[in-house]
């Protein structure tokens, strides 16, 4: 069963519009926008609601910004009879009480927009936790259908819902989908239009689960209240007495008899012990306590008994730190880096490009173009198609591959948040919480990606904190699965690579918490169920992902040749090379490791597969490989990923992490040989 995890202390793409096709899905006409009737898709992280937002709009999406921020919303278009909707599906929501930036918008969402009707989607396994916000929704007068999904996971754990009580209690419609089998969607469909054409007369769940003191304290704030809003004017007294700052300090300049609510505000707070906040959840809670019984009754399952134990065992630091360095050697060292890095990269390397494509490609161009200039820009050393092409297709798209496939199995089976709560204590060390893990595992598999993702985070110090990581001490799986497969041969000089960029991550972590300003964050995620992986979804966010890294990097490898070729051309190559080349054997490297670091300027995965050459080549030896391995993975993050950071974070702290991580990466390589050479270790 699903558990949400938290600290004592309470936590809480892009703003280009893009449009993407989904495989395999109907394509349906573009309705004009006088056509369209807003719906909301609400509810809480990892219950499905993105995949019931996939199966109702087909195959137009667009993703974009909310205005003032850079939390992105999905739009899509689902036509029910010539009944077109807008379909929006909103950040992951735990109540109208909000913490993160994710939960503000939703919650400006339902404040500003009136929506047609709001799915709520809920986990089946979790109904006792998700039915709070439901009632929320409801008493905030919103034409509201809940969604139980999941029903398949809560049959396997031996849990049964009679919908149709829950239905009666609530006064509202309710559906029982299995998302990932599209199972109830059709009855959904059909729920939708019908709500639409004829919207259902419930009646309202009419349990009083608030204290008299509190319900009276409503009612007079409302009555105060003289502004028009999209939700009730009760809920709006609720936040006000639940002390939600936004409201609160909206309402304060707005309601012209606001002089007249903070006292009412204050007289019912002072008829409790704890903070009104508090109170209003646990009484509600309590009242849905009270709906549920019935609703939900439970059978001995061994499954259930199974996964209980494996959950505890995956989040128990003794069992669960194990079970990670296993998953970590099996996912990334023998799939990805020996697997990936190595059989499936030589074959194609090898085989095919170094011994059929290149030299084809060559006495091609040689045959047919006389002029030396074009021919070295399309093929020989620096080409477009020998070089460019070469390092995306030969090196980076087998290992980017089977990275992003252990990665949507780690991710589709549910470990990846327990992950995070198993080293959400470490984290905290260098100013960061577990929910970090996130962009950090992404970070693993794209920086680019990942340093969008820390606008997750709370606040301003951990988003820093957090891009400066990824920037300095977090490869992406190209250049790990590359430095994996050059460090293959030595289990030292592997260990060595590994314990040394944790060291320096952990660090340049805690350095930079005591440095930067802020609090502290707690910690709160939602860590769902454990499931085992379904093929299906695992082999489409791996296409997806893979197709969506090739688009991006093959044009920038292009790029990165044809600038190489045109510095080589001016000569200005040769100037770069001399100025690096004192520095390179500094570190011990030879001269030819400097072309490796040039490359590293435009992407570091390119500078790695420039260390691979050089290894096949057999002019760098284990020692020679760790500096550089170590020193590349430390080097200046590729022109996505800053460009990211420079958006994200600002012109300001995007130079001035790059100005630190420079000099900082080659002090530490030279540091590392001149230690190596004085203990005299050989890998």
């Amino acid at each position: 069963m699903s558990n949400c995890h938290c600290s004592p202390t309470q936590t809480n793409a892009t703003g280009q519009r893009r449009r993407r096709r989904r495989r395999g899905q109907p394509i349906n006409p573009e309705p004009t926008l006088d056509q369209h009737k807003p719906l909301f898709l609400v509810g809480n992280p990892n219950v499905g609601k993105s995949l019931i937002f996939n199966a109702l709009t087909g195959a137009y999406v667009t993703v974009s910004n909310y205005p003032g921020t850079t939390v992105e919303l999905s739009h899509g278009h689902l036509n029910l009879g010539g009944i077109v909707f807008d379909v929006i599906d909103t950040p992951g929501l735990y109540g109208l009480l909000t913490v993160t930036e994710e939960e503000r918008v939703t919650r400006s969402l339902l404040l500003d927009q009136r929506p047609e009707i709001v799915l709520h989607v809920v986990d089946a396994k979790n109904l006792e936790r998700m039915l709070p916000l439901t009632l929320q929704l409801k008493e905030a007068g919103l034409p509201l259908i809940l969604v139980v999904n999941m029903l398949d996971e809560a049959a396997a754990v031996g849990l049964q819902i009679d919908l149709e009580l829950l239905q009666t209690r609530l006064g509202l419609p309710v559906v029982g989908t299995i998302s990932t089998t599209g199972e109830g969607l059709e009855q959904l469909r059909e729920t939708i239009r019908g709500y639409a054409v004829n919207p259902p007369q419930h009646q309202p769940y009419t349990s009083s689960y608030f204290a008299d003191q509190i319900t009276q304290a409503q009612a007079q704030i409302a009555d105060l209240l003289r502004q028009d809003y999209t939700l009730s004017k009760t809920t709006i007294a609720e936040l006000l007495l639940a002390g939600e700052p936004e409201i609160t300090e909206k309402l304060a300049t707005q309601e012209p008899l606001y002089s007249q609510i903070a006292p009412i505000i204050a007289a019912t707070a002072e008829r409790y012990a704890e903070p009104l906040n508090f109170v209003l959840a646990l009484q509600r809670q309590n009242a849905v306590n009270q709906l549920l019984d019935g609703v939900v009754t439970e059978r001995a399952s061994q499954q259930r008994r199974w996964s209980t134990w494996l959950n505890q065992a995956t989040v128990n630091p003794w069992t669960g730190f194990p079970l990670l360095l296993l998953i970590l050697y099996f996912g990334l060292y023998k799939f990805v880096g020996v697997f990936g890095g190595g059989t499936i990269v030589d074959f194609i390397e090898t085989k095919f490009f170094a011994e059929i494509f290149n030299p084809w490609i060559d006495n091609l161009v040689e045959s047919y173009i006389p002029w030396p200039v074009l021919q070295n820009l399309i093929a020989k050393d620096y080409g477009i198609i020998t070089l460019g092409l070469r390092y995306a297709v030969a090196i980076v798209l087998p290992i980017v591959g089977t990275f992003f496939l252990a990665f949507s199995i780690i991710e589709d089976s549910g470990y990846l948040p327990r992950i995070a709560l198993l080293l959400d204590r470490g984290f905290k060390k260098i100013g960061l919480n577990g929910r970090a893990v996130i962009p950090m595992a992404l970070g693993f598999g794209c920086g680019t990606m990942a340093t969008m993702v820390t606008r997750t985070l709370e606040t301003k110090r951990e988003r820093v904190l957090a891009t400066l990581l990824l920037a300095l001490a977090i490869p992406c799986s190209a250049q790990l699965g590359v430095i994996i497969a050059l460090l293959s041969g030595s289990a030292k000089a592997l260990a060595l690579w590994s314990l040394i960029v944790l060291g320096i991550l952990l660090l340049v972590g805690y350095l930079g918490a005591q440095v930067l300003p802020g609090e502290q964050p707690g910690f709160c995620l939602e860590v769902p169920p454990l499931r085992l992986p379904k093929l299906r979804n695992v082999l489409a966010k791996t296409y997806t992902r893979m197709y969506w890294y090739f688009l991006e990097v093959l044009p920038l490898f292009i790029l990165a040749s044809v600038i190489i070729w045109a510095a080589d051309l001016l000569k200005i190559f040769d100037l770069a090379l001399a100025a690096l080349n004192p520095i390179v054997n500094a570190m011990g490297l030879p001269n030819e490791a400097s072309v490796a670091f040039l490359f590293g300027f435009f992407r570091r995965d390119y500078g790695a597969a420039g260390l691979y050459d050089l290894q096949q080549s057999g002019l760098l030896g284990f020692n020679q490989l760790l500096v550089a391995a170590v020193t590349l993975t430390l080097f200046v993050p590729c022109i996505a990923q800053f460009s990211v950071m420079w958006k994200e974070r600002g012109w300001k702290t995007a130079i001035a992490i790059a100005g630190f991580i420079v000099p900082f990466a080659f002090l530490v390589g030279y540091s590392l040989n001149l230690i190596l050479n004085l203990l005299g270790v050989m890998l």
